[in-house]
């Protein structure tokens, strides 16, 4: 039986299927780097304080930093009798240094412990995500500036609405990621806080310098209260929540996508880089990372749930139920991280098809509204206006026409008011350059979109 860092008090070890259900090891080694910064920060402390000699204190530093070396290297070796990643990290440090390595857990429990690993871990994981945002973010941009004269149909309830701009359309999922961006920054906020020296729930008798750990680590300020900082996972149920909303927004844009591509639209035709086969339909591309990336947004919510449901019933303050806080944080990192990388390659690498774009507003009534702003820029009042063109509608519908083809003699007989630049008020192409109201679909409106996103943009160059 391997003896237990924790076991002075037990006459009898664990038996294997529950040291099996005990144990983090198997998940928590991705915390390991992040374990060795902690312990480095902390033996600093002891000796700088004199709460442990500076000698041992430099010894158990160089004995980390060759379990670092090993760790670099891949010669450690994760140890489920060890249970989780403090006490494997631990072991090693003992194997290189000898007893001495005890006195690295002087003032501190693998309750503040594990806390600061994660926080690390997520101050990681969160500059990586805010980057790749900025990427998707940019590839938005781009794809806008050489889209915002293309006509689309804009929707609602599914059906073809009003004409739009392209650009218009890409230019929403730019406000979307851009707020995801910014609940994304705020959680840097409530991550960059040092749970550190907080020890089991009620602080310490030694004379630590949680300021000194807070420096040495890179966070902002040390948490106010121990018990608090122990039992705190707001920080990652912020981070769930947002790589939620975000996932949510991912998906809806690649539902369109899926639209877009599909044979019915034909708007859009997606690389084969970002597409598979069929093992018995040859002719068949499917948009599967589009669909990967919806599918997976059910994932991340379900982690969201999983940890408020553990989260619920918590006394203060540290319970061995905070061990499944962590599979749901990891897993959604990697998710959220993949499907940012694969929608920017997906979107950067898409072919518009633009004049099939703007046919599809051609044979349909989405300038109906068109029409009824016009009677109503002449003094009929809207409701009137509105009946006026819903009738006009549904006898066009019945005699298989569209507004603009229908006679001026047929428009005045509805209304004198009618003339006959009707015609061109009725084009696609016009109904959307005239929406020129701030943050409309007016070709100006969409350009001002773009110029204030790439001003935004330039401040993270």
């Amino acid at each position: 039986m391997v003896e237990k860092l924790w076991g002075g008090r037990f006459e009898q070890g664990l038996n294997k299927q529950t040291e099996a259900f005990g144990a983090s090891i198997k998940f928590e080694q991705r915390l390991a780097p992040f374990d060795l910064q902690g312990s480095l920060a902390h033996v600093k402390m002891l000796g700088e304080t004199g709460i442990i000699e500076k000698g041992e204190a430099d010894q158990i530093a160089a004995g980390l930093k060759l379990v670092e070396e090993k760790l670099v290297s891949g010669e450690i070796e994760f140890k489920m009798e060890n249970e989780d990643i403090h006490m494997n990290m631990e072991s090693y440090l003992h194997d290189s240094i000898g007893p001495v390595a005890g006195k690295l857990h002087t003032a501190r429990s693998r309750n503040d412990q594990v806390a600061t690993d994660m926080h690390l871990y997520l101050k990681s994981v969160l500059r990586e995500i805010l980057s790749e945002l900025i990427s998707l973010r940019s590839v938005i941009v781009n794809l806008a500036v050489n889209q915002i004269d293309t006509i689309m149909p804009g929707y609602t309830h599914l059906q073809h609405a009003q004409p739009i701009s392209f650009g218009q359309h890409l230019m929403a999922y730019y406000q979307m990621f851009t707020r995801d961006y910014e609940r994304f920054e705020f959680n840097v906020k409530h991550t960059n806080m040092n749970p550190l020296g907080s020890a089991a729930l009620a602080g310490t008798t030694f004379p630590i310098d949680r300021k000194l750990t807070t420096s040495l680590l890179g966070f902002e300020k040390p948490y106010a209260n121990s018990m608090d900082a122990v039992s705190d996972r707001d920080f990652i149920l912020e981070f769930l929540s947002n790589s939620s909303l975000l996932m949510m927004h991912l998906s809806r844009f690649c539902e369109d996508i899926l639209l877009w591509c599909s044979n019915e639209f034909k708007f859009i035709t997606l690389s084969d880089a970002y597409s598979t086969g069929s093992s018995i339909m040859p002719q068949k591309k499917n948009p599967d990372m589009a669909e990967l990336i919806r599918g997976k947004t059910g994932r991340v919510y379900g982690n969201l749930m999983g940890l408020l449901t553990v989260m619920k019933g918590l006394p203060l303050a540290y319970n061995k139920d905070l061990q499944e806080d962590k599979e749901g944080m990891f897993d959604s990192a990697d998710t959220i991280l993949t499907a940012l990388t694969v929608m920017t390659g997906m979107l950067s690498t898409m072919t518009v098809n633009k004049s099939i774009m703007e046919a599809s507003t051609q044979k349909d009534f989405s300038n109906a509204t068109e029409l009824a702003d016009y009677l109503a820029s002449k003094g009929v009042p809207f409701r009137q206006a509105h009946e006026i063109v819903g009738k006009l509608v549904l006898d066009c519908t019945k005699k298989g026409i569209y507004l603009q083809d229908v006679s001026l003699a047929d428009f005045r007989n509805l209304s004198v008011l009618i003339n006959p630049d009707i015609y061109e008020v009725l084009q696609s192409r016009t109904a959307v350059a005239r929406r020129k109201s701030l943050g409309g679909t007016g070709f100006e409106s969409v350009q001002d979109q773009i110029d204030a996103a790439k001003i935004e943009l330039s401040k993270h160059s």
